[in-house]
C-alpha cells in the first residue's frame, strides 16, 4: 500500500484540461498556495474563443483541500469577456506531484490534470542523495 507523501501544494504547477467537443486541449500554468487547507492561487493559460481565436486570460483560485481531494473554483478576471467561474474536482497522486480530475461549468464538463515539475525533481534528487 501507497502512503501519501504530506506535502504542501504551494507552487508553480503545469496542467492541461480538455474539452467534451472539437475544440483543443488548453494548457495552463497554476500557482498555488497551500494555507491548513486552504488553497488559493491564480491561473494563466492561452485559451481559444467561441469564434476559435487564442487569446491570453488569467484566473485567480480559490479550494480546499482534504487529504487526496482537491477542489478548488477558477474565476477569470473579466478580460477578453471571460467573467465566468469553474470548478475543478481532483485527487492527488501519492507522491504528491499530479492532480487529476474534472472539471466543471453549468454548460461544459471536462478532465484535467495537473502535474509540479519540481516536486519529482526534488524526490529524485534526494534519492540520489541518499545513495551517496
Amino acid at each position: 500500500m501507497t502512503t501519501l507523501v504530506k506535502s504542501n501544494l504551494t507552487g508553480i504547477w503545469q496542467g492541461l484540461y480538455s474539452y467534451p467537443r472539437r475544440l483543443k486541449p488548453v494548457t495552463f500554468t497554476a500557482t498555488l498556495i497551500e494555507s491548513g487547507a486552504w488553497l488559493s492561487g491564480s491561473v494563466h493559460e492561452t485559451a481559444q474563443d467561441q469564434w476559435g481565436d487564442w487569446l491570453e486570460v488569467c484566473a485567480t483560485l480559490l479550494g480546499k483541500r482534504a487529504e487526496r481531494t482537491v477542489g478548488f473554483t477558477k474565476t477569470y478576471d473579466g478580460e477578453n469577456g471571460w467573467n465566468h467561474s469553474v470548478v475543478y474536482d481532483g485527487v492527488l497522486s501519492n507522491d504528491a506531484t499530479e492532480i487529476e480530475g474534472r472539471w466543471s461549468t453549468p454548460e461544459w464538463s471536462g478532465r484535467f490534470l495537473m502535474i509540479r515539475p519540481e516536486g519529482r525533481r526534488v524526490r529524485a534528487l534526494n534519492a540520489i542523495f541518499a545513495r551517496v
